[in-house]
């Protein structure tokens, strides 16, 4: 039986899965990770420790299939920043000079005075009209999000000055992983588009975007520390090494895939599901009907279309970053999974919460759900008990569609969904996996606010489906990742929205806006004269 290996590298574990070419996850494996955060906004890990665990948790789930059967390796990885030299020895990102220290996280947020230098003061909100009429080093500037690269190389060339002289290779960490696997330098251009800016399929880097934001030492041969070559996801960016095959427990010799973002590798496992038969409005239609969310530490929202379609506020278009062929649109709320267990496990009763829960057999949130429906009074559905509570939802900034960082406070989907619909897209079902999709009350409460269905994997991994999907692309099981998607990926669990709660969550969503232009008013008046 011919299967793949899938190596899914998150924020706080790396997950391993064999897959079979039917998508089945035939079996799997998990590694806990270090994360370190000496300041507020910084998160840092280490390198050397994720490509250990990478081999751990592969080792391990490769212990449960004949080594002959596996044809085929791919990696998905966070969108963090890996730090090297010229040897490819780890240099550190923080003040004690911790050299194992070298990964910038994806949710650090360090640089936000330099990501406010390279938009001139602006959110991406405000200057999106403009953008057709600018030139292609500006439109990146513009866009620059402080979850992306550029403004994270400008704080380490400001604060650390020995890492930035010493430092040879600068790799978001999905395409550190596929160098350490295959020797391979070529960077996946799911990651150049979406998290460095200053890329321009067919003609690389922009020498004029580094020049304007203060970092000409990475044009010309300094492009070499950034990638001087990339590829599509879906192609074969090499073979494992020796020395990689026995640190992963794998043959020698097998291709690797290019890698894709852990968020755009769950993207590619569901927005391809198989839905014939499910009455979905989105069967018989393409897939630029559905929109992909990935929900765990942080939300991501994925929609693909034919042809580019420009909105402020929101991340893209990228051609083929994830789909092949198609322009990606990327929404998201930062740190939406990490927000939820912040609130819980701050709350005074929070060792009360674990002790019942662990009694009772139930995870925390199964516990804590169940409580909730106890609190329906009669005739009343779950959703109303928060008919006086309005809560704005960003604790860690606001990714889109307003992309500002400075704003704090379920319909943050509603939010992208309007804006995505207002700019020409047809949406008419929701795709979703990732942790928080497992919380049925979490998805449904998707379902309702929307007004969409919600499809769940059959398999319940989109991620590690998405990755391998990659690999077996690679490995030539299918011509194309979009065969691929259609044999691999399937529809599980539909979740339907609530009809009776349409009203509700229509007025829901006007004070929803409101929260945010009184909050708009709040900050205005604070900052006037």
């Amino acid at each position: 039986m011919r299967c793949v290996l899938a190596l899914d590298i998150g924020s706080s574990s790396v997950r391993a899965a064999i897959v079979s070419s039917s998508g089945a996850l035939l079996a799997r494996s998990e590694c806990a990770l270090s994360i370190w955060a000496p300041s507020p906004g910084h998160y840092e890990q280490s390198s050397s420790q994720l490509w250990a665990a990478s081999c751990i948790a592969a080792t391990d789930v490769m212990q449960n299939v004949a080594l002959e059967d596996v044809c085929g390796v791919a990696f998905d990885g966070t969108c963090s920043l890996v730090v090297l030299d010229d040897e490819f020895q780890p240099l550190p990102v923080n003040d004690a000079g911790i050299k194992d220290r070298n990964v910038l996280m994806w949710m650090d947020h360090r640089a936000g005075d330099q990501a406010k230098r390279c938009r001139g003061g602006l959110s991406t909100k405000e200057i999106a009209a403009e953008e057709m009429e600018i030139q292609a080093e500006n439109i990146a500037k513009k866009r620059m999000s402080l979850e992306m690269h550029p403004p994270r190389l400008m704080w380490l060339k400001e604060n650390l000055s020995e890492t930035w002289k010493l430092a040879g290779h600068f790799m978001d960490l999905p395409d550190f992983l596929t160098w350490k696997a295959t020797g391979n330098l070529t960077r996946s251009l799911c990651s150049l588009l979406c998290k460095w800016g200053g890329y321009e399929v067919g003609n690389g880097w922009n020498k004029d975007f580094w020049e304007s934001i203060g970092l000409p030492e990475l044009t010309g041969k300094g492009q070499s520390k950034i990638g001087l070559s990339a590829a599509c996801p879906g192609h074969t960016l090499g073979v494992l090494t020796p020395t990689a095959a026995r640190e992963l427990g794998v043959t020698p010799g097998i291709p690797v895939a290019v890698s894709l973002i852990d968020a755009h590798a769950g993207g590619l496992g569901v927005i391809g599901a198989d839905v014939i038969g499910r009455a979905l409005p989105c069967e018989g239609r393409p897939i630029t009907s559905r929109l992909a969310i990935i929900a765990g530490t942080s939300t991501c929202h994925m929609a693909v279309s034919e042809e580019a379609i420009e909105i402020g506020g929101i991340w893209g278009p990228f051609h083929s970053a994830m789909v092949p062929g198609l322009w990606l649109n990327e929404a998201g709320q930062s740190a939406a999974g990490s927000l939820i267990d912040h609130i819980v496990s701050g709350h005074p009763a929070y060792k009360d919460l674990q002790t019942a829960a662990d009694s009772s057999g139930q995870s925390i949130y199964d516990y804590l759900n169940e409580k909730l429906i106890t609190m329906v009074p009669a005739g009343s559905h779950l959703a109303q008990l928060t008919s006086d509570l309005h809560i704005w939802p960003d604790f860690h900034g606001n990714r889109s569609p307003e992309s500002d960082p400075d704003l704090r406070g379920m319909l943050g989907t509603r939010h992208i969904l309007c804006s995505l619909l207002h700019n020409g897209y047809d949406i008419s079902t929701i795709f979703m996996c990732g942790g928080l999709s497992r919380n049925k009350l979490f998805a449904q409460c998707h379902a309702d606010a929307t007004g969409l269905p919600v499809v769940l994997p059959a398999n319940g991994e989109g991620v590690l489906t998405g990755t391998a999907i990659l690999a077996a692309t690679a490995a030539n099981i299918f011509p194309s990742v979009q065969d691929a998607m259609r044999h691999m990926s399937s529809a599980g669990e539909i979740i339907l929205p609530n009809v009776e709660l349409s009203r509700f969550y229509d007025k829901k969503f006007s004070v929803f806006l409101k929260l945010l232009e009184h909050q708009r008013e709040y900050t205005s008046l604070m900052s006037g004269e």
